[in-house]
């Protein structure tokens, strides 16, 4: 079904209405839906994805499974192995002075939810979360980026087949559409996107006190030092930076080197790039596109900007804008007031900064908003540990980058600037639910005993509850 802008409310009615027969369902019909979701995603769709990412940014089919389809295909798995016992109450303990009573906590539907998802991982970034809020029970209208229409077309289709409208609607339209969705009284929000953005949604769900989850971005940084294998760092870092042509919110964002390992790491990075991409990167099947012109126009600039200011890009810098294609780019000499390292980039650029002490390291990262991920290369556990503890981020990986996010037993999310809220399994079970609690009186109390008329023989008993309990 087509939605226009005065037939939203009626979705969010028609999905209030329906949300205590969802939200009282048992384990085993979640499951049953979340199965066949993911056969949608691993059968029936799963080539009408490739093609849909391969026409929207020429995403290789390779990075289509791993990343797009694999995560959420786990994340099923993952959450149908855990969800009945996520799903049981939670007994917890009872003071003495409440004797005569027990306590739990049950884990209920927040109710009407509203995921808002990003182009960069279309499939991924929307159908994760979604797993999270079916698993708890949850009524769901998805607003996925107008910028990937080709997959936002097969995604709406699979949800369409999978689901019925009462329970998971999927919404496709532009920017104004997201504006109107967000004008309703929804239980929670859930948005992947810019920290600029995210702003937005935050005010707009004040309006309702409606709770949120943010997952943003910022500058991820990643710290080689001098003790590490200094070929190996390289290479992830490589893979890391240029998966989906650095269009991933926890890809390295810039690079903290070590002075005296400079020549080598530039010399590590061209051969790594060699064996990757091959010498014509620009047709390599291995590295897709920047996904607009929009995007394309940003990134030069950078570029531009940078150049104009001296830097020194020691790798790369062509692009070709009928492409909107940017090859992979390293620069140095970068001085902190440039675009590349004042905005989030994005992009197949990479800035890179030496130092010679660590407490250059710790002073420069501490001086800019909490990142959504810090990447540490080295050797030294005391000075990995010393990075750890005097640095603040969503998260981390030690000697590798991005895996963080394929963890289900970790939570994933930022800190501030980078985000708000957790997701990935009994953590995003836990954000698309309330912990509502509960307490039974099972006989009197002695609450009971202590009610007006207040006497001496009163006080004293509560004199010596707050003495000795």
């Amino acid at each position: 079904m087509n939605y226009s802008n005065n037939t939203y409310s009626v979705l969010f009615n028609t999905q209030k209405s329906h949300q205590l027969v969802i939200g009282n369902s048992a384990y085993k019909e979640r499951i049953n839906i979340l199965k066949a979701l993911q056969t949608a995603l691993e059968k029936t769709y799963k080539q009408a994805l490739r093609d849909a990412l391969y026409k929207d940014f020429k995403k290789p089919q390779l990075e289509v499974d791993l990343t797009e389809i694999y995560p959420v295909v786990d994340e099923i798995k993952f959450v149908s192995k855990h969800l009945r016992s996520w799903m049981r109450r939670q007994k917890v303990d009872t003071p003495l002075t409440l004797l005569g009573s027990s306590s739990w906590i049950k884990n209920e539907s927040k109710g009407v939810c509203l995921i808002i998802s990003p182009w960069n991982f279309p499939v991924n970034l929307t159908f994760g979360p979604l797993v999270s809020a079916i698993a708890a029970g949850n009524t769901v209208i998805i607003k996925p980026s107008e910028m990937t229409p080709h997959t936002s077309k097969v995604m709406h289709d699979i949800v369409n087949e999978v689901f019925d409208e009462e329970h998971v609607a999927l919404v496709e339209g532009e920017v104004e559409v997201s504006t109107e969705l967000l004008k309703l009284p929804f239980n929670h929000i859930f948005f992947t996107g810019s920290p600029q953005v995210g702003k937005i949604v935050m005010k707009a769900a004040a309006e309702h006190l409606t709770s949120v989850t943010l997952e943003l971005g910022g500058k991820s940084p990643v710290i080689i030092d001098d003790t590490t294998n200094l070929d190996k760092a390289v290479k992830k870092v490589i893979f890391g930076k240029f998966l989906n042509v650095g269009q991933t919110c926890i890809a390295p964002d810039y690079v903290l080197i070590n002075e005296a390992i400079k020549p080598a790491f530039i010399q590590s990075f061209k051969k790594h790039l060699k064996e990757f991409y091959a010498e014509d990167v620009l047709n390599s099947n291995s590295y897709g596109r920047i996904v607009n012109q929009k995007h394309f126009e940003r990134l030069h600039g950078y570029l531009e900007d940078a150049k104009s200011r001296n830097a020194t890009i020691a790798i790369g810098g062509v692009s070709e804008e009928k492409e909107n294609y940017i090859e992979p780019t390293l620069v140095f000499d970068l001085d902190d007031e440039s675009d590349l390292m004042t905005n989030e980039i994005f992009g197949p650029i990479l800035p890179v900064k030496t130092y010679t002490s660590i407490s250059e390291v710790l002073d420069y990262i501490n001086s800019k908003d909490k990142p959504l991920a810090l990447y540490i290369f080295s050797s030294n556990k005391k000075r990995v540990d010393e990075i750890i503890n005097n640095t603040r981020a969503g998260g981390t990986c030690v000697n590798h980058n991005l895996l963080q996010f394929l963890n289900h037993n970790l939570p994933f999310g930022g800190s501030n600037n980078s985000g708000i809220g957790k997701s990935h399994g009994y953590y995003g079970f836990l954000e698309f639910t309330n912990q509502r609690s509960v307490l039974k009186q099972h006989t009197i109390g002695a609450v009971d005993l202590l009610m007006p008329p207040y006497t001496n023989f009163k006080q004293k008993i509560v004199d010596l509850t707050i003495k000795w309990f």
